[in-house]
């Protein structure tokens, strides 16, 4: 069986957000995966293994570095590649860059999430974060809900959020950079958090009836990026119980601290695909958080291993 090697430059252009969506939608149709997580490092410098398994689909591992503050010294945050093996006898065949699969991975998970959950008359979005993953979300959106025709930006640094409504335009698409996160978080039928906050960004009292909030940001069990007041009042929703209850910050502070139960994680994606539950009315607050588990990893590498397997050179037998 051939290996292929594939990196992000090489294969990007050939994957598009569709599909990727697509893939995302149909892995959950399928049985509940086995997983695996491994933290290492400190809390600015952390090690992340991420393994699944998934019934007919394969095996995956996904190991990167994250590093806090590697964009002061010019390089990515994040770092790292994914080994995908095929169900049937365990074989290696393909490693893809880590940033390849994470932002389709990411994205994709939280466009599929804004499919099942917001409003269907939803045209405005909100993003909260100029970062790479920012850039993603632009084009996920664009591509998944297509009814969207005003995208805004929001950044600590402003200067980081024009760069990105520039860059964006340059694409097609119409990016406005913000500086009042209050007035645009009021206005937004969705918004979407990207950012590394280990305090929240996003404040329940900002957020009018009918909003669909889309977290991704808060990884770690010391990171949250919504307040209090927002989890209260919102109707919560995952992508994965198994990946976000007790490991991610965004439940695990508001659980400790009485505010959340378990119980008021009303379903995952294995429930809102399907269609066993969702949002009951349009006028409730939706708030769905993306953990980003290696069972999407592997979801998304299979897609890319399927679509793009063996057709690039430098490809071992």
């Amino acid at each position: 069986m051939t290996l292929d090697l594939i990196t992000y430059a090489a294969a990007h252009g050939r994957i598009d957000w569709t599909g990727a969506i697509a893939a995302l939608r149909e892995g959950h149709k399928a049985g509940r995966p086995e997983l695996g997580d491994l933290f290492l490092g400190p809390a600015q410098g952390t090690m992340l293994t991420r393994a699944a398994y998934l019934p007919g689909v394969g095996y995956g591992v996904k190991a990167v570095t994250v590093f806090d503050r590697n964009p002061a010294h010019g390089l990515p945050t994040v770092q790292g590649a994914m080994m995908f093996f095929e169900p049937d006898h365990g074989t290696l065949c393909a490693v893809i860059e880590s940033a390849l699969v994470t932002e389709f991975k990411t994205a994709g998970d939280s466009v599929l999430g804004a499919q099942l959950l917001a409003r269907p008359d939803s045209t405005s979005l909100l993003i909260v974060g100029a970062g790479t993953l920012a850039r993603g979300l632009v084009r996920a959106y664009g591509a998944g809900m297509p009814q969207i025709d005003r995208i805004q930006v929001w950044a600590r640094r402003p200067e980081q959020a024009e760069a990105l409504a520039r860059q964006m335009a340059d694409e097609g698409y119409g990016v406005t950079a913000v500086t009042d996160l209050a007035a645009a978080a009021g206005q937004a039928d969705i918004i979407s958090t990207a950012t590394m906050a280990r305090q929240p960004v996003l404040h329940g009292d900002w957020v009018r009836p009918g909003t669909h909030v889309d977290l991704i940001g808060a990884y770690k069990a010391d990171m949250r990026e919504a307040d209090d007041a927002l989890m209260r009042e919102a109707r919560v929703f995952v992508d994965s119980r198994a990946t976000t209850i007790h490991h991610i910050g965004e439940l695990t502070i508001p659980i400790a601290a009485g505010v959340l139960t378990e119980a008021d994680v009303i379903g995952d994606l294995y429930d809102l695909v399907p269609g066993t539950c969702g949002r009951a009315a349009s006028d409730e607050i939706t708030v769905f958080k993306n953990g980003g588990g290696a069972h999407l990893d592997t979801m998304i590498a299979a897609h890319i291993a399927a679509r793009i397997g063996g057709t690039l050179p430098g490809a071992v037998d």
